[in-house]
C-alpha cells in the first residue's frame, strides 16, 4: 500500500522556480526575503496543505518555534492575564509557549533558564523573582543568541528589552486621588526593594506627598508588606499607632485586602475612618466589602507587547543588542474603598 506524499519546501520551491532556502527563509518570515515572495510562498503553502516537520526543522536551523515563559507565581490573575496574552500573539505565529514559575526563588529561576536553554527555546520572557539580585543566568542566555524581554519585574540596571506599566505615574495618580479625597496622612504598604517595580511605587508614592506638601513619615511606610498576610500583620501596626493614617497605598491587591481585613476588625469604618487604594485590579476587587480602588495595568496588553517584541527580535527585525522599553499608562479604577460619602452621592446623583 503506498503511503501519501508529504509536502515537503522542495516541492514548493520546484512550483516556484526557486531554491529550498528561499522558501525556508520565507516561511520563517526573513528580512531579506521580499514580500511578494513571502506571499507567494505562504499561498502555495496553504493550496498545497504543507505543515513544516518541527523535527526536521529544528535540526536545520536551531529553531523550535517554542518561547519560554519564567513567571513567580502562576496562581495570580495578573500573570495569568500576562501569559494569555503571550500566548495570543504566539500561537498567531505559529509558536508555542512553554511556561515555568520560580515560586519567588532565585535558585529555581536560575535552574529553569538553564533548563529551558537544554529544550532550545527562541526566546525567553521573564518576570523577576523577588530573590533574584544577580542576572548572569540571563546574561548567559543573551550572549547565547536566545532574545529576552522582562516585563512587570524587571532588573534594576537594563540589560534587555522590557515591557511595564508606568509604576512611578500609577502610584503618584494613585496618592494624588487620595489627597483629592481629604487624606493627609497616608501609609505606604511597600513591596520588597530588590525589585524595580516596587521602588518605583515607592517613590510615586513620595513624589505626590512631596509636591501636595505632606511631610513623609517613615512610621507610614511599612516594609515588605506585599502579601494577605503580610498585609493583615500591617493592619495591627496601624491600629496601634497614637496618630493613624487616613489613606493607605499598598503596592499590590493582597496586602490590601489583608489591612482592610484587619481594620474593620478593629472597628475602622472604610473609607470613612480611612481610605485604601491598591494594585493590580485583581478580579476580586469588585466584590470584597467595600469595593477596592485598585490600579490596572493592562495585563493582556502587557503580554501581547512581550511577545511581539520578542517576535521582532527572533525575527531579526530588531538586534539583540537594542534594549527597548515599552511603558504602558496605567488606569486607576476607583471603586467605594477610597471615595469618602459625599463624593458617592455625587456619583449616585449623576447615574440618577
Amino acid at each position: 500500500m503506498s503511503g501519501i506524499h508529504k509536502v515537503t519546501i522542495n516541492d514548493l520551491a520546484k512550483e516556484l522556480n526557486t531554491s529550498a532556502s528561499t522558501v525556508s527563509r520565507a516561511l520563517q518570515n526573513h528580512p531579506r526575503i521580499s514580500a511578494k515572495m513571502k506571499a507567494a510562498v505562504l499561498e502555495l503553502a496553504k493550496k498545497m496543505n504543507y505543515h513544516p516537520d518541527p523535527v526536521a526543522h529544528h535540526l536545520r536551523t536551531g529553531k523550535g518555534f517554542v518561547i519560554g515563559v519564567i513567571v513567580p507565581r502562576i496562581d495570580r490573575h495578573f500573570f495569568a492575564s500576562v501569559i494569555g496574552g503571550i500566548e495570543s500573539i504566539a500561537h498567531e505565529n505559529g509558536y508555542s509557549v512553554l511556561v515555568s514559575q520560580s515560586n519567588e526563588r532565585y535558585d529555581d529561576e536560575k535552574a529553569i533558564v538553564k533548563t529551558m536553554m537544554s529544550k532550545k527555546i527562541d526566546g525567553l520572557a521573564v518576570s523577576l523573582a523577588s530573590e533574584t539580585i544577580d542576572y548572569k543566568h540571563f546574561e548567559t542566555a543573551i550572549s547565547a543568541g536566545i532574545p529576552v524581554v522582562f516585563f512587570d519585574r524587571v532588573p534594576l540596571e537594563p540589560i534587555s528589552s522590557m515591557v511595564e506599566v508606568d509604576n512611578f505615574q500609577a502610584s503618584y495618580d494613585a496618592v494624588q486621588h487620595l489627597i483629592s479625597q481629604g487624606c493627609r496622612r497616608i501609609a505606604h504598604l511597600a513591596g520588597p526593594m530588590t525589585l524595580s517595580v516596587y521602588r518605583k511605587r515607592k517613590e510615586g508614592y513620595i513624589k505626590a506627598l512631596e509636591d501636595a506638601k505632606i511631610p513623609v513619615e517613615d512610621e507610614l511606610i511599612l516594609e515588605n508588606s506585599i502579601t494577605l498576610v503580610t498585609g493583615e500583620e500591617a493592619g495591627l501596626k496601624i491600629l496601634n499607632m497614637k496618630n493613624r493614617p487616613d489613606g493607605i497605598f499598598s503596592a499590590g491587591d493582597y496586602s490590601a485586602i489583608g489591612v482592610m481585613h484587619t481594620l474593620r476588625n478593629g472597628g475602622l469604618h472604610i473609607p470613612q475612618d480611612i481610605s485604601v487604594v491598591g494594585f493590580a485590579n485583581e478580579p476580586f476587587d469588585s466584590f470584597v466589602d467595600p469595593p477596592l480602588t485598585s490600579v490596572d495595568q493592562k495585563n493582556r496588553e502587557m503580554g501581547k507587547n512581550v511577545a511581539e517584541l520578542l517576535l521582532k527580535k527572533m525575527n531579526h527585525e530588531s538586534e539583540m543588542e537594542n534594549r527597548e522599553c515599552i511603558l504602558l499608562q496605567p488606569d486607576l479604577m476607583k471603586r467605594e474603598s477610597s471615595l469618602k460619602m459625599r463624593d458617592k452621592k455625587k456619583s449616585k446623583e449623576k447615574k440618577l
